[in-house]
């Protein structure tokens, strides 16, 4: 048996984040917006500054001390960063975030697909009717990237309904994944439904027809022990500052196999080896795929952000969440005129809410009971989870309130001090899969607490009852 997560000193760590420390509209911050943007621990701040006024200079390109120190310090955040997610140093791509990563990825298939780099980079060339398979509950990064790299090669784009209950249906993604699929991209927690998706059985799905498989792990890795190498995944991305850490800066793993056999992407200095006026040769995985001046201070700061989580511990971390989490649901489905994204208990996945842009929403699902949710299960991929609706997630709701806007609710929130995020979350195909244009959104990270999760109820047990739409 397992011995239990340690409890989380939440007054020690709301003091290493200053920016908490403050007053909003009259009223102490709730800061519960994380899966936007995390806040940043002093440790963060100061590894920044203190790189920038001690050793700042540019890395890999100088022979004197600071320069040298630099790139020390660069290659020994990678190292550090990297051992976060379970991976070697190389094989981690210092990127600007995500969304770059991603792109990166898809451009560097396009270029496959154009012989560019072959033979090596031939097995991962598309060809007119290759199919890439994603999911109804993308964020666009994760979606529009393989558009445009459909559009260019001619490869057909399928995608993995949700159920309901926001679940993947892993029949469908059985039936969609056969012998022409050559890509499978997926979240591996939803940014809108905070559900952790199955990625072991997914990537079975897509290695057992010879697929590549990306995992958008923006939502995963600030609130999941993670180990991508066990994960299987062949290629992964995750961004800083949502992690604790500075902006313009995230992370691309790949599989040494892989990133040794796809062509670059941005071309430039900092990532050839020899070159002539009609051709050049480029260096190894990673700094192949890093061409151009390098988020040097970030990245630095990025492992003072994971140095951070390390300390506090992600089994106690992801443990800390799920008992926010749970208190959320559960205070959710007794607000009447609630309902939740990915929670089949309090409404149809079709029912109103905020359905058209702007003004008040009319209509909405009923809000009905449930039991709360408590998560649970391993973070290194799927499995099982335990408690109330046996779906594993994060702690992270979306919900519709029945006849008012999600921006009128945001704003009723902020003046109690309350920030969340309203809107389509960069995921409009999901909303519209569930009947909407627009929800509220609240996220939790380790530094909130049971107290954060109250106010935020209370604040929003009396939005209808402002707008007229309900007691």
């Amino acid at each position: 048996m397992s011995s239990p997560a340690p409890v989380l000193d939440l007054a020690a760590i709301r003091g290493d984040f200053p920016l908490l420390d403050q007053r909003v509209n009259g009223h102490p911050l709730v800061y519960l917006d994380s899966g936007a943007t995390s806040q940043k621990p002093q440790a963060v701040i100061d590894a920044e500054v203190a790189f920038l006024t001690r050793s700042n200079s540019a890395v890999h390109r100088g022979a004197h001390t600071l320069a040298a120190e630099a790139t020390e310090l660069f290659e020994d955040a990678r190292a550090t960063v990297a051992g976060f997610v379970g991976a070697r140093p190389e094989q981690l791509v210092w990127t600007s975030g995500a969304t770059a990563g991603l792109n990166l990825i898809a451009y560097a298939i396009g270029n496959a697909s154009i012989g560019r780099g072959a033979p090596a980079s031939t097995p991962f060339a598309l060809q007119h009717g290759d199919e890439i398979v994603v999911t109804e509950s993308e964020h666009h990064a994760n979606l529009i990237p393989w558009q445009e790299l459909a559009a260019r090669t001619g490869a057909v784009l399928r995608h993995i309904p949700v159920h309901d209950d926001g679940t993947l249906d892993t029949d469908a993604a059985a039936a969609l994944i056969g012998e022409r699929t050559r890509i499978v991209a997926f979240p591996h927690v939803s940014n809108v439904l905070g559900i952790v998706n199955p990625v072991a059985e997914l990537v079975a799905l897509a290695h057992a027809v010879g697929a590549l498989t990306v995992l958008d792990a923006c939502q995963s890795a600030p609130h999941l022990p993670l180990d991508l190498p066990a994960l299987g995944v062949d290629l992964a991305v995750f961004s800083g500052h949502k992690m604790l850490g500075p902006y313009a800066v995230g992370g691309l793993y790949g599989r040494s196999e892989v990133l040794e056999g796809l062509p670059p992407f941005l071309t430039g200095g900092s990532m050839i080896t020899t070159v002539t006026l009609d051709r050049a040769q480029y260096l190894p995985p990673p700094q192949r795929f890093e061409a151009g001046t390098q988020p040097v201070s970030q990245a630095i700061g990025l492992a003072a952000a994971v140095r951070y989580l390390q300390g506090v511990g992600m089994e106690a971390v992801h443990a800390h969440e799920k008992a926010l989490e749970a208190r959320m649901g559960e205070g959710l489905r007794s607000i009447p005129g609630i309902r939740l994204l990915g929670d089949a208990s309090t409404g149809s996945a079709t029912g109103g809410g905020s359905a058209t842009d702007g003004g008040s929403a009319t209509g909405g699902g009923s809000a009905t009971g449930g039991g709360s949710a408590t998560g649970g299960g391993s973070a290194t991929g799927g499995g099982s989870a335990t408690g109330g609706s046996g779906v594993e997630r994060v702690g992270l709701w979306s919900f519709d309130v029945e006849g008012v806007h999600a921006h009128d609710v945001g704003q009723i929130l902020d003046a109690r001090g309350v920030a969340v995020r309203v809107g389509h979350h960069c995921a409009q195909p999901l909303h519209r899969r569930f009947g909407l244009t627009a929800s509220v959104r609240a996220s939790t990270a380790l530094y909130n607490t049971p107290d954060d999760v109250d106010t935020f109820l209370d604040a929003l047990s009396g939005v209808r009852a402002f707008f007229g739409a309900g007691s």
